[in-house]
């Protein structure tokens, strides 16, 4: 059976890509612009940082492999040691928040208002106050007298009840500075969106926002009012 020749026309021919789109797309520079606020706890703040103890022990632990367990005991637990190593301290010596939790809270908070979580994602941010001493994070300077000791039972992930001791602070504040997307939000916009994360969202240990549970309530704040500023020019 002879087979058909291929045609000159088609053997080799270049492929015939759609007629290109004539349509011009103009990108504008960011607009970013900044607000500048001072929030007031309405409940305690709970702080946990992830301690450097506890990164070093868990560093030692993979080091030594399968004998990392053989014939050690077990060690007396150290709940000042715990207490310290859940502060985020800055270099210059005061206890902050990561400036991370502002932007996470106000980004989760969007869902209550049918914003885009994902443009929220590039278009606010927290300026921080400085960084961390130890991991050098951003913070958020926590105004306030010096935190106490909270201890707290709390359930492991294996369902085993343990203990949690971190820092507290009862009657706490902060001054925020705030950068935005001015193409997607207003000054207006960003400071709603705050005072929901104060009211329905919370920071910290404990928040109503909770990954794993319905929280405790804390973290909850309000924005400063002229009031506010009124009465720290007459305390001052």
């Amino acid at each position: 059976m002879s087979r058909k020749p291929i045609s000159s026309t088609t053997a080799g021919a270049p492929f015939a890509s759609p007629e290109a789109s004539s349509e011009v797309f103009t990108i504008t520079p960011p607009d970013m612009r900044r607000v500048d606020t001072t929030i007031i706890g309405m409940s305690p703040l709970l702080i946990c940082r992830f301690s450097q103890k506890a990164l070093d022990q868990m560093a030692a632990k993979q080091a030594a492999g399968s004998t990392s367990r053989k014939g050690k005991a077990r060690e007396a637990r150290d709940f000042d040691a715990d207490f310290q190593g859940a502060r985020h301290i800055a270099e210059a010596g005061w206890d902050g928040i990561h400036a991370g939790a502002f932007r996470n809270a106000m980004i989760s908070a969007c869902r209550l208002v049918n914003f885009k979580m994902t443009l929220a994602k590039m278009s606010l941010f927290i300026e921080a106050d400085g960084l961390d001493r130890i991991d050098g994070v951003p913070l958020v300077r926590i105004i306030g007298d010096a935190p106490e000791r909270n201890m707290l039972h709390t359930r492991n992930a294996t369902g085993v009840i343990d203990l949690r001791v971190r820092p507290m602070w009862r009657r706490w504040s902060c001054n925020l500075r705030i950068s935005y997307d001015g193409s997607q939000f207003k000054t207006s916009d960003v400071l709603n969106l705050l005072a929901r994360v104060g009211m329905q969202v919370g920071i910290g240990e404990g928040r109503p926002d909770s990954r794993m549970s319905a929280g405790m309530g804390m973290g909850l704040f309000r924005l400063s009012t002229e009031a506010d500023e009124a009465a720290n020019l007459a305390a001052d």
